[in-house]
């Protein structure tokens, strides 16, 4: 089973990496998609400061198996924190990563919590959560 939550996080960790450099390169005009407009930062500067953030992400839960646990804390708070923006495109009806209809953006949003449990289930943060939980709870 451990090679399989390792298999998960690397696989996690590619695909942030994969998704960060989009954010720099060739998937840029879509992630300005869904930027929402409430946000009083510039577009340019949110779309590649959350690509730089998803790269060192990507890469800490690849490099930093030592600290497992607090990265997929951090990553999974990030994909709540960027949750907006798939809610943002979804509202104003925006096109992008092939998202072109009112459904295929309404699934979208029912996985964003699945990035979650991706995040805290291979890196053990869900079971130190729990783990620590019934310690406190057995006191």
């Amino acid at each position: 089973m451990e090679f399989v939550r390792t298999f998960a996080r690397w696989l996690l960790g590619a695909a942030l990496v994969f998704a960060g450099v989009g954010h720099l390169t060739f998937a840029r005009q879509s992630f300005v998609a869904q930027v929402p407009q409430w946000l009083p930062l510039p577009v340019d500067v949110v779309v590649v400061a959350s690509g730089v953030v998803e790269i060192l992400l990507g890469l800490s839960l690849i490099l930093l198996a030592r600290y497992r646990v607090a990265v997929g804390w951090i990553v999974a708070a990030f994909f709540v924190a960027v949750f907006p923006g798939n809610i943002e495109q979804f509202v104003r009806g925006t096109d992008a990563f092939g998202l072109d209809s009112d459904i295929a953006r309404a699934v979208r949003l029912v996985f964003q919590p699945v990035l979650v449990l991706w995040a805290l289930w291979p890196t053990g943060a869900w079971r130190a959560w729990r783990s620590r939980r019934r310690r406190n709870t057995t006191r």
